[in-house]
């Protein structure tokens, strides 16, 4: 893909686009998350997949709430870049079934519209989007309100002392995991594997971005032995080793509990 998107995605960019970031600062914002990017208009959908994967993100498209509903209870994305005025089912509607989802309620969201209006900005802003980004508008700027919303989910995952999945218990502050009542011993490394798996639950993880989580526990810890680690917190826990999927080719993800 050439790095000058078409000439039919341009008019989607107001004149403040080239603010100054270049490529290397965008480059290794994404760190392989995955992000959704719904929209009916395809030309605003390939600009903002272009840029954001250009940036290092995994992107999927949906064009409909309702596809974008199912693409979301398919593969949990880290991040939804959602339009408002879709066909059928409007964004709003879509955020609305998310945020009353107790599976997919902390999934971010950025809205993305030509709704410039300040009454209709609070009325996203209250149904619960995490950042409100109107149409036309600067690709650069995009992509670092997407990294700085996941930064801040971030923050406030690893804020949470106590980290409940179904039967799995992790009590950050003593170090301890249960699983249905069960003690767990774990060593430092697959602890923080388990804890990252659990604040990141039912999205992907790729091999690389599991080692730079868990790099301060073992800094000798390669990529390819990521999955003997796994493999060891699989086989202590049990009879829910299942938890644990092994996406092929990509990495893993913990399973999404329902209820937790």
């Amino acid at each position: 893909m050439p790095d000058t998107p078409p000439a039919s995605q341009a008019s989607a960019l107001s004149s403040s686009t080239r603010l100054g970031y270049s490529s290397a600062v965008t480059s290794s914002l994404g760190a392989g998350e995955r992000v959704l990017v719904v929209d009916d208009e395809p030309d605003i959908t390939a600009l903002v997949a272009y840029h954001l994967a250009k940036a290092g993100f995994r992107v999927s498209t949906a064009a409909t709430g309702v596809d974008a509903l199912r693409a979301v209870r398919e593969e949990c994305p880290s991040l939804i870049v959602l339009d408002r005025m879709l066909p059928g089912m409007s964004g709003d509607d879509v955020l609305a079934t998310l945020r009353a989802d107790q599976a997919l309620h902390e999934i971010p969201v950025l809205m993305l519209t030509a709704r410039r209006e300040e009454v209709d900005r609070v009325r996203g802003l209250a149904l619960g989007a995490d950042d409100y980004l109107t149409k036309p508008f600067s690709t650069q700027e995009l992509v670092l309100r997407v990294s700085a919303i996941l930064r801040r989910s971030r923050v406030a995952a690893v804020s949470t002392d106590v980290v409940t999945v179904g039967a799995l218990v992790i009590d950050r502050a003593h170090h301890r995991v249960t699983i249905a009542g069960r003690h767990v011993e774990l060593t430092a490394t697959e602890f923080k594997l388990l804890l990252t798996l659990a604040l990141r639950r039912g999205r992907v993880q790729s091999r690389a971005q599991l080692l730079e989580d868990v790099s301060e526990a073992a800094p000798d810890v390669q990529t390819r032995t990521v999955d003997m680690h796994v493999q060891r917190l699989r086989a202590k826990l049990g009879t829910d080793v299942e938890m644990i999927e092994t996406i092929r080719g990509f990495g893993y993800r913990l399973r999404v509990v329902s209820g937790s």
